[in-house]
């Protein structure tokens, strides 16, 4: 058996079952997903919302979240994207007509996904009820990435995986160097 044609199977078939799902209610609510995505503006909301409502610890937690993301951002967009360049899932893959628009960067990974996942783990990790809170929209973000056709699910994960990074680093890079330094 060829292991990589298999996961290439594999990723195929999930993305085809995941952008296919199309209740009502998911037809309604992944453009609003998308639309908050877009340019963070859900994390910048929910930066600001923690930091009128929480006091310090809100700003604190909103400090750490907009670092993680832009961190994760960075990671994702300028370092790993051009060296994989992976193109975007087929058209034909994608079993609806909400297609368009797609972005004509590379694929791997996503960013969107590693923003979320970067302000939601720094998030929780100062603020741990906001921090709840931001993991549905966090995971709403990433299923609308495959659903829209805009990623495949191992673009969503890589993304993931580099935002879980990007929310380590902003609480144990600093303790880190203050320990190399002191």
């Amino acid at each position: 058996m060829n292991v990589e044609a298999e996961l290439c199977r594999v990723e195929r078939s999930s993305l085809r079952r995941v952008a296919g799902w199309r209740p009502e209610w998911v037809r309604r609510f992944v453009p609003v997903v998308e639309e908050a995505a877009e340019r963070t503006k859900v994390w910048w909301g929910a930066a600001l919302a923690m930091t009128a409502l929480g006091g310090a610890r809100g700003a604190r937690a909103a400090l750490s979240g907009l670092t993680a993301m832009a961190m994760s951002e960075v990671a994702s967009n300028a370092v790993v994207k051009p060296l994989w360049n992976r193109r975007r899932p087929p058209k034909e893959l994608i079993p609806h007509d909400d297609v368009h628009g797609r972005p004509d960067s590379a694929s791997f990974p996503s960013g969107h996904t590693a923003a979320a996942v970067g302000f939601t783990g720094a998030v929780a990790a100062v603020w741990p009820t906001a921090g709840a809170a931001c993991v549905l929209p966090a995971a709403a973000v990433a299923v609308q990435r495959v659903h829209s056709g805009a990623h495949y699910p191992s673009d969503v994960a890589a993304g993931a995986a580099i935002g879980g990074l990007g929310a380590w680093a902003v609480h144990r890079l600093p303790r880190l160097l203050r320990r190399l330094i002191l």
